[in-house]
């Protein structure tokens, strides 16, 4: 379309000559790959706010896309993952000065009891992997699974520890991981937004859409909330009486406008608003197919145990299978309820969390089986977990019923599983100590995970940056190192 093309060779032109001298030395080189390949010409994508072509990798990498299930809350790794026998053992027993001594908690206070497993742990596949009843399903598929079990973070609240999981900073105004991906390599969807998010469990994360948030990247690249009951995406639609005639000579009206505007100020945010315009009027035709799963078979329907028309995590999963095959580059499911204190009935280990155990076992399982069959695991990332773990004691919160059971928030120790694209087969990487407090052999920071995601998409976690208030930026900030031993 000419207004997109427009946007590009506008936003070339808002760049000041010294910005372009600085960065021709890759740029140039950049622009000439993508001319050499025909990179991606038929796309109509943007360039860069540096100059360079978008969607050019550092190096191949063995995923396409990332589809990352986040359980919001964080469930307890000591009743789905990481075994203990020792910790069943001191059940009931007063916990060691020492766990508590220097160390911050959310709610443990005075001296908490040890609480041992409440899952009932059996070990799986040909790998062997230890899964517990809480996930019958799941436990099929524990070979083609990668665990990370020595996860750690720096935060122990949920908003600060999903905002530095997905953004790298504790703190508002980073942009998002699936911004960071699609910026960095754009997204293979002509008529579909590259970063895709939808949520389940009725609310939103602790951080809210800050996690799917573009920051100081242009607003292009944030994610998109769609919703798998009523419209797919709000106001999608036409008014009653508008036809797509009328809403087409509309949009072109809004963005000569536009135009005008950034002829007079030169703000390059306004060919973002520009393009954004183009993809809403492209969504009002691709987003209701492509959400409509009433189009699946019955037997898929039964794979994932999903009720079309409803809002659940099983839609939300044959969603994300079919925005990957449509090219979605970052495709972020949020299913909120899992955190377990056990200061009420839902939020208890006996309580809530067993129900949200089996809102998503059958149908996480699902994903990975359907997008196997289909030939697109190898090619998809599919990463599950928390934004922390769970204490080895038990919360001992005054005020509440002593048959609710629960754990606090606990940043030392937590497990992460990720699956295809370019991660080995049923790998167990990191261990924690025998009572699961913290990890003891090959630990993996939040940053680690960051640029172990990149690293998997052909993204160097170093160079993707973008320079904002005078220097350049960067998911990882100034730390993180792939976690090369899992890479296939």
């Amino acid at each position: 379309m000419k207004i997109v093309k427009d946007f590009r060779n506008r936003y070339v032109k808002s760049q000041t000559r010294r910005h372009f001298l600085r960065q021709c030395s890759t740029g140039l080189g950049a622009m000439a790959l993508g001319s050499i390949f025909a990179c991606r010409n038929d796309k109509e994508h943007l360039l860069h706010p540096t100059g360079t072509v978008e969607g050019i990798s550092h190096y191949p990498g063995k995923a396409k896309r990332v589809i990352y299930l986040h359980m919001a809350g964080s469930p307890s790794q000591l009743e789905l993952f990481d075994y203990k026998p020792t910790l069943n053992d001191l059940h009931g027993k007063p916990c060691p000065d020492s766990l508590l001594e220097g160390r911050n908690f959310a709610f443990i206070s005075g001296t908490p009891e040890m609480l041992g497993h409440q899952g009932q742990f059996k070990q799986y596949g040909e790998s062997g992997a230890w899964v517990s009843h809480y996930l019958p399903h799941f436990s099929s598929v524990v070979d083609d699974v990668c665990f990370l079990k020595a996860m750690h973070t720096d935060e122990f609240n949920h908003a600060p520890a999903q905002l530095f999981l997905y953004s790298g900073s504790p703190r508002l105004g980073r942009p998002s991981m699936g911004s960071w991906i699609t910026y960095g390599l754009g997204s293979e969807a002509q008529d579909l937004p590259g970063f895709v998010v939808l949520v389940s469990g009725g609310l939103t994360p602790s951080a809210g859409k800050s996690v799917w948030g573009s920051g100081f990247l242009p607003s292009v690249y944030q994610g998109v909330q769609c919703r798998s009951e009523g419209d797919p995406v709000l106001f999608i639609n036409n008014p009653d009486g508008i036809s797509r005639d009328i809403r087409r000579k509309t949009i072109d009206a809004i963005n000569h406008l536009n135009k005008k505007e950034y002829e007079e100020v030169g703000d390059p945010e306004i060919l973002t608003r520009i393009a954004q315009y183009e993809m809403a009027f492209k969504m009002q035709m691709s987003v209701p197919e492509v959400m409509d799963i009433n189009r699946e078979p019955q037997y898929i329907h039964n794979l994932y145990g999903t009720e079309p028309g409803k809002a659940s995590f099983a839609n939300n999963c044959l969603l994300a299978r079919r925005l990957a095959e449509q090219g979605v580059r970052f495709i972020q499911l949020f299913h909120w309820g899992w955190d377990s204190h056990g200061a009420s009935k839902d939020e208890a280990l006996n309580g809530g969390f067993v129900d949200r155990c089996q809102e998503v076992d059958k149908a996480m399982t699902a994903l990975l089986t359907d997008l196997k069959q289909r030939g697109m695991l190898d090619e998809t990332l599919v990463v599950w977990g928390g934004e922390f773990g769970r204490t080895p004691m038990r919360e001992n919160r005054l005020g509440v019923d002593p048959e609710l059971i629960g754990r606090d928030h606990h940043t030392d120790a937590f497990t992460i599983w990720m699956a295809g694209g370019g991660v080995k087969e049923g790998m167990t990487f990191g261990e924690t100590d025998e009572i699961g407090y913290a990890g003891v052999k090959d630990k993996v920071h939040v940053h680690d995970l960051q640029a172990t995601i990149l690293h998997t998409l052909g993204l160097d976690h170093e160079k993707l940056t973008y320079q904002f208030q005078g220097r350049d930026f960067r998911l990882t900030d100034v730390h993180g190192k792939v976690v090369k031993p899992i890479i296939a």
